[in-house]
Order: C-alpha cells, then structure tokens, then sequence
C-alpha cells in the first residue's frame, strides 16, 4: 500500500506530467526556478547558423550582380563604348605620360599620341584594302581552278558524284537562301540603323579616350569622394592596382597579338598564299579574345592554305599556327607578362565563355581583362595594406576637427 500510495500519489502525478522532450528545456535551469520561456532559435545549431548568414549574404551579392548585369545589357550602347574608350587610354597613357615627363604640354602630348595611334590604324586598314584589291583577280582564278579540283575529287570513288548531285545540290541552297530572303532584306534595311549606331558609338570612344587622357585623375578622384572616407585609402589603392593590371595586359596582348599576327603572315607568305598580310591582320584582331581567338584564326588559315595551295602546305601552315601559340603560351606570356596580370587558364576559359554568352563578341573581348582586374582589386583589398593609411587620414581628419587654426 505505501508503494501504491507513492507511485499515484497527487504530487508525483504532477511530477510525471512534465513534458519527456528534455532536449527543448533549457540546460542551466537553476533548481526550483521557473524555466525560461521556450524559443525556436534554441534549437538551430551553429553551423545552420553560420550556413544562413552566408546564404543571406551570397543572395544579396548575386542579386546586386545580376542588377548590374542587367544595366550594362541594358546600357550596352554606352558602356561598351566606354570601355573600348578605357582599354585605349591604358594603352596610350603611358607614352602621354612619357612626353609630358621629357617637358611636352599636356595637350601637344595628347594630339601627338592620337595622331600617331590613327596614323597606325589608318595604314593599316589601307594596306589590307589594297592587298585585297590587287590579289582579288589571282584569288578568284585560284578559286576557280581549287573548285574544280574538289569537284573532279568528289565525282570519283567513294563520293561518285555526278552533274545531277550538284544540280540538287545548288538547288537545295537556292531554295534556302529564298527562303531565308526575308532575314537577308530585313539585315540590308537595318544597315542605316547599324551604320548610324556604329558612328555614335565611335565619337564615344573618341571623347571619351580624349578626357580620359585630359582629366583621367582628377575623374577618379571624384569617384573616390563617392565612398565613406575611411573606405577611401582602399578604393583609391585598389583602383591605381587594377589601373596598374588593365596597362600592363593591353601592351602584352597588343605584344603578343602583333607576334601572332606577324608569324602567321609570314608563314603564310613562305607558303604561297594568297592575302598572306590580311590572314595577319585577322589573326592580330582574334588574339584580342584568348583561346577561342586563336583557333579560329588558326583554322581560317589552315583552310585557306587547304583550298588555295594544297595539303601539304596546309599541314605546314598547321604545324606554324601550333608552334607560334606554343611560343606565345610558354614564352612570351610568362616572360613579359610574369606576375602582373596572373589567371589562371581555366579561369580565362570560364570568362572568356561567361562573357561571351552573356553579351556575345564584346563579352569575349572584355572578359580576360575584367577577371585580371578584379582579381588584383580584391587581392588589394584582402591583404589589408590600406589599413595603416586609412588609420592616419582617419586620425589627422579628427585632429584637425578637433584643434581649431590659429592664425
């Protein structure tokens, strides 16, 4: 009866009617004192914790990314006009600055360096145009007669065409390009629209290299007073960092895109080829956009050598394309670039095909350079060297607030 009486007694039933979820009470309850008030958060564990706090914050990042994103896509017309503008100015800022050091006024520097720069684009645009224009009778007799030697190659074993074959053959194409004239009338309409987009855009890139050249400093500057004063010794270092990054990789890639360039044209001319200078002035325009760049290029010149000349010479001109990239990807990039402008090659192939498919050729173009930049920028930012300047602008702007001027 006593153990009877003790086990169903009032107070030990009460007892045994606290919750058996022992894991929600809190674990410092003193004896005998109310427990605390029950709180989902007691039961998300630290790393939840840490996982949410980063998660909240990726979202915020990619969400002002892809804001930004979407203004440059929708700024298109502006922004890739300003950054043509920008790689120009890396590229003739220096020999502005190397005039200006030996006693020029700023602005006979300035005119002499764009002068020269169309100067060197000019002639450069005329000799391919009078290449092209005094090689088209050799190259349309050359084409003629390759056509006709793919054609006796075709109708023989095992293609075994015949004259009916390529009749269909032509049809089946007419037919297409038929279909497709509306496309084709649509394009020629808007070659006016084209032509007018494409003058706006060059007098963009053209004041805007000028000012940049003029007042490029004081420009950056402002953009500085932008930010909170004590983030202002890191923008500006990071800011003259990725300038310092952005100089050095437009020279190299104008380096090493003139090397291509004249490599190939010479192989080409050794070779027999016909427009052996306009093959090297595509060349030097595709190494602008790193890896693909380079196999289109190649390919176009291998081809040409396969229909103008023959076999053996396109195997030649394919052993010349591998051996001056190998040159350029084991020699000349390491020892002129060296640690300046450091990325890694799948992160070039991963921007080079980010950039293209989000904004097609000009994504390409300017995507190896805005990975090199941002990579020097936040590298800046994360080795924290600023700090100590930061510190003492910080502490002069105090003192200087806090002790008046004496006269």
């Amino acid at each position: 009866m006593t153990f009877l009486w003790a086990r169903f007694a009032p107070g030990h039933q009460k007892e045994q009617q606290t919750p058996t979820m022992s894991f929600l009470r809190p674990k410092n309850t003193a004896p005998g004192a109310a427990p605390a008030p029950f709180r989902g958060d007691d039961t998300v564990t630290n790393g939840m914790r840490i996982a949410g706090a980063w998660g909240w914050r990726i979202l915020v990042v990619a969400a002002c990314l892809a804001l930004v994103g979407w203004l440059i896509s929708t700024l298109s017309e502006i922004v890739v006009p300003f950054l043509i503008a920008l790689l120009i100015s890396a590229l003739l800022k220096p020999a502005v600055t190397a005039l200006i050091r030996h006693r020029w006024p700023r602005w006979l520097a300035i005119v002499v360096t764009l002068l020269a720069a169309i100067v060197v684009v000019g002639g450069l645009v005329l000799l391919v145009v009078e290449q092209i224009r005094s090689g088209l009778p050799t190259l349309e007799k050359e084409s003629t007669t390759r056509f006709d030697q793919i054609k006796s190659l075709l109708a023989g074993p095992p293609f075994n065409l015949t004259t009916s074959d390529y009749n269909g053959y032509l049809s089946s194409i007419t037919k297409a390009v038929q279909d497709s004239s509306k496309s084709i009338l649509s394009g020629a309409l808007s070659i006016g629209t084209t032509a007018g987009h494409l003058l706006t855009a060059s007098l963009l890139v053209f004041f805007a290299t000028i000012f940049m050249l003029i007042d490029g400093e004081n420009v950056w500057k402002w953009v500085t007073r932008l930010f909170p004063r004590r983030a202002r010794e890191a923008v500006d270092g990071a800011g003259q960092a990725g300038w310092h990054t952005l100089t050095t990789f437009v020279r190299v890639q104008i380096f090493v895109a003139a090397v291509n360039g004249v490599g190939i044209a010479l192989i080409a001319f050794f070779l027999g080829l016909p427009l052996s200078i306009p093959i090297g002035v595509i060349v030097f325009l595709a190494s602008f956009i790193p890896v693909v760049g380079a196999i289109v290029s190649g390919a176009f010149a291998v081809i040409i050598a396969l229909v103008f000349v023959g076999p053996l010479q396109a195997v030649i001109m394919l052993g010349g394309v591998l051996g001056v990239h190998l040159l350029e990807a084991h020699v000349l990039q390491p020892l002129v670039m060296g640690n300046a402008v450091r990325v890694h090659p799948l992160a070039v192939v991963f921007a080079v095909a980010g950039g293209s498919f989000v904004a097609g050729v000009p994504g390409a173009l300017f995507a190896v350079p805005t990975v090199a930049v941002l990579n020097v920028m936040i590298t800046y930012v994360g080795q924290g060297k600023w700090r100590g300047r930061n510190d003492r602008a910080a502490a002069e702007e105090t003192a200087e607030q806090v002790v008046p001027e004496t006269d």
